[in-house]
């Protein structure tokens, strides 16, 4: 009897896409590449280029890796000895050295150029493509400079060493490195956002005051990347609430009172570490004013709130990325899948948001280049704003880009599945959505120019759009009641943030973005799915916009 042969070549893999890889991520994206030219970044193209460079082929496949093997917390060495280390998979320092030597933490305070912070703000919006979690060290360490600044004598020790182009990961005291990370503890069990509930307690070791040496008693229930070489907190001395900077080593080379208890095991962000720890006598310096610890630290969270709305928005533009690419090379139904009208009007309606996310962070960024007294008024409120919208926006949005691409998006090995478990991180992080609203009305409210500027930034945009310029005048009536009830609030500043949104791209962008944008967005039969722009849109040359250029 013949024996038949067996085998397991049972088809062919047919009408599956390559994945996008190995491109050029700077280069591809000709939205990015033009808000960096608009707001003044066209020199640093060359940087962000060779950074793009990297973003899509190694540092790729550095983030699959760092996240794949989560950081592990080591409490003891095997002699007994309590050494509360980290250790990290090889990828993820790949990235952070990656990353420094491109100068996501120090661009604008090193290179004092026009558009340093726009050119520094692309190479984030790269970088979170290739890796979002990493980017948490990596913003703290950037904004932490304005915080130390309170304090001349520390800073001068510590700020060139934390700008320094060098990624030094070695547990070793602060003076025998020449590269700095700095992690940021400020929130507790009982407290959450609100800060001022904090119970941990500092005394003096000598003399009392800014610059003078403290022990810390205490604990935090969040302690974001706890590697790092030092660490701003707050605790509580006799004025009340202050601002310290703690070094993981004391300055005598031994081993800070910092206790961690156990690494957080999240959803997301999972290649970045997050730990509950203990002071038990920590040694750190005051900086800043004895009890202004609060209004100390409000710079350093400024920023990294604007961190959170580029970090959003890189996210909704990489899911964006991956939901075009991969349609454009599939077939379902007997034809490609962006030759389906519905599937055209959903591709679309990605891209819009994905570029207005982008367009309002990028003009942060320049506000942060402009440094007038208005700037800085719109980058106040701007950031509570953005921060609120972009960061709410993200995990719907990736969402639907992986329902674009289907089932093969849950994946794990499939980068959407990690940007998703991402999305929610940023509008948690650095104070909750509710917070955000109460920023904006503790905006208005501290500084009456704060309304006045933003205003005339929605102004420059009137007389393009009726549907534009009549839901403004709308929101002008809104106004002129003068309170906000604090139930209606996220409504308040969604509308804001919607205007903003528009005028920015009337202002900078290509006016097919500008009206799909706001026929979408600002008419009263608005929906919050996206796939529900109206029908004469100009789906195909929105889609052939933003899709990757490789």
């Amino acid at each position: 009897m013949q024996q038949r042969k067996v085998t397991f070549d049972t088809h062919k893999v047919l009408n599956q896409p390559p994945p996008l890889e190995k491109y050029n991520a700077y280069r591809s994206d000709a939205i990015l590449q033009h808000y960096i030219k608009t707001f003044g970044g066209e020199w640093g193209e060359e940087r962000l280029e060779a950074y793009g460079q990297l973003v899509g082929y190694e540092l790729q496949e550095a983030g699959f890796d760092a996240n794949a093997y989560k950081p592990e917390f080591h409490s003891h060495d095997r002699f007994g000895h309590r050494v509360d280390f980290i250790k990290y998979h090889p990828a993820y320092h790949r990235l952070m050295a990656a990353a420094i030597d491109a100068g996501h933490h120090n661009l604008p305070w090193v290179v004092l150029k026009t558009g340093a912070h726009v050119v520094r703000a692309g190479i984030e919006y790269l970088h979170t493509q290739a890796d979002p979690g990493s980017g948490c060290p990596l913003t703290m360490t950037f904004s932490s400079i304005l915080t130390i600044r309170h304090q001349p004598d520390i800073a001068q020790a510590w700020i060139p060493k934390i700008t320094a182009a060098l990624y030094d990961p070695r547990n070793l005291p602060y003076y025998e490195k020449q590269g700095l990370t700095n992690g940021m503890a400020m929130t507790e069990k009982q407290g959450g956002s609100d800060v001022r509930a904090n119970t941990t307690r500092a005394s003096p070791i000598d003399a009392p005051g800014p610059g003078e040496s403290y022990e810390l008693v205490g604990h935090k229930w969040f302690c974001s990347a706890p590697m790092s070489d030092a660490f701003l907190t707050l605790a509580n001395t006799d004025s009340g609430l202050s601002c310290f900077l703690l070094p993981r080593w004391r300055p005598d080379g031994t081993k800070n009172a910092i206790h961690i208890q156990r690494l957080k095991n999240k959803m997301g962000n999972v290649s970045n570490a997050s730990a509950e720890i203990e002071y038990g006598g920590a040694f750190a310096w005051m900086i800043g004013e004895e009890g202004r610890g609060v209004r100390t630290i409000l710079e350093m969270v400024a920023m990294t709130r604007f961190d959170c709305m580029v970090g959003s928005s890189a996210i909704m533009g990489h899911a964006a990325a991956q939901a075009l690419h991969h349609t454009g090379a599939r077939t379902a139904f007997g034809r490609n899948l962006q030759d389906h009208p519905l599937m055209q009007n959903v591709l679309a309606d990605l891209a819009i948001e994905a570029e207005a996310s982008l367009a309002i962070s990028m003009r942060l960024a320049h506000a942060l280049d402009k440094d007038s007294d208005d700037e800085r008024l719109l980058f106040r409120i701007g950031t509570a704003i953005g921060k609120y919208w972009i960061c709410k926006r993200a995990a719907q949005h990736t969402y639907e880009a992986m329902e674009s691409v289907g089932g093969v998006a849950v994946v794990e090995d499939n980068v959407l599945a990690r940007l998703y478990r991402e999305s929610p991180i940023n509008a948690i992080w650095e104070g909750s959505g509710n917070i955000q609203c109460l920023d904006v009305v503790r905006a208005l409210e501290k500084n009456p120019n704060t309304l006045d500027i933003f205003l005339i930034e929605l102004e420059k945009a009137k007389n393009h759009l009726d549907l534009y310029d009549e839901a403004l005048g709308e929101f002008k009536q809104q106004l002129l009641m003068k309170s906000q009830n604090e139930y209606a609030l996220r409504q308040f500043v969604e509308t804001m943030a919607l205007l903003w949104q528009a005028a920015t791209l009337i202002q900078f962008s290509d006016a097919t973005i500008a009206e799909s944008f706001i026929l979408s967005r600002l008419a009263h039969h608005h929906s919050y799915m996206y796939g529900t722009l109206p029908e004469h849109i100009p789906f195909r040359t929105i889609i052939q916009r933003a899709k990757p250029k490789i």
